[in-house]
């Protein structure tokens, strides 16, 4: 049976302003060393819930709607391939971003930007939509994808995705570097639109538990129509199979943007 509504018992983290004010950016900070520190140990005992999780088929509601996923900094396709599988026991049509290992934008963001968005557009065929999952960096990919692809992105999930804060707030901050100019006007012009959801239903999925980023650079600084964060139990390293995760991810994605119940939920 396929839910119509994100469910109402995850936890939110949007902090609301006055109508038209600008938030300012919070101070954040980064993970303590302790928790970067036992990434791998955690990642580690996450996997083995997640084999137990397993164990259990989850439900099927996917219905072939196709998610494609965006690996992190550093990674590939096999990174994902937990959250890939799992989502396809649940019925869901999957695939990866298609490009290899992450390396990050090249040359300039945007055009780089355009370029992938009409890759994803092939890849995706004969869908002609695609809801679409980003772990850390590549949660950027997704917000902006969908910025360019509205009508034809249902959903867009991020998990520990910084998109509200800057290099203080992680212990890859030349992951930063990667996405914008030398130029402190142009980086914090680009800081701004970043953390902008895109125009459709999005979901960022946070740890207090991250080791790696500030979880307060992955919630929005401001209530959004359409943007939600949930918190999950969760090691920046474990996101990709922690048995919380898989199960946020599908029940969001079971979700039908179509669906009148759906859009007063979100």
């Amino acid at each position: 049976m396929t839910s119509s509504a994100l469910p109402l018992t995850a936890k939110t983290a949007a902090s609301a302003v006055l109508p038209g004010a600008t938030p300012a950016p919070a101070p954040h900070r980064r993970p303590s060393l302790s928790l970067l520190a036992t990434e791998p140990a955690r990642a580690t005992l996450e996997a083995c819930a997640a084999l137990n999780h397993w164990r259990k088929a989850p439900e099927d509601v996917g219905q072939g709607h196709t998610v494609m996923l965006f690996p992190g900094l550093g990674t590939d396709g096999l990174t994902m391939w937990p959250l890939r599988r799992h989502l396809e026991r649940a019925g869901f049509r999957t695939m990866d971003w298609g490009q290899g290992m992450n390396t990050g934008p090249k040359g300039d963001v945007d055009t780089w930007l355009d370029r992938l968005a009409e890759a994803v557009q092939e890849r995706i065929s004969p869908a002609t939509h695609a809801s679409l999952v980003g772990w850390s960096l590549g949660g950027f990919y997704a917000r902006e994808l969908a910025k360019r692809l509205p009508e034809r992105v249902p959903h867009v999930i991020t998990i520990g995705t910084p998109f509200n804060g800057g290099p203080d707030d992680t212990h890859v901050g030349w992951l930063f570097r990667l996405l914008n100019g030398r130029r402190a006007q142009e980086h914090d012009a680009l800081r701004e639109r970043l953390a902008e959801p895109p125009p459709v239903p999005t979901v960022s999925l946070y740890s207090r538990r991250d080791g790696v980023v500030a979880w307060e650079a992955c919630v929005h600084s401001r209530s959004w129509p359409l943007a939600r964060d949930i918190e999950v139990q969760a090691s920046h390293m474990g996101m990709g199979w922690a048995p919380e995760v898989l199960t946020r991810v599908t029940r969001v994605l079971a979700c039908r943007r179509d669906s009148a119940e759906g859009k007063a939920a979100l």
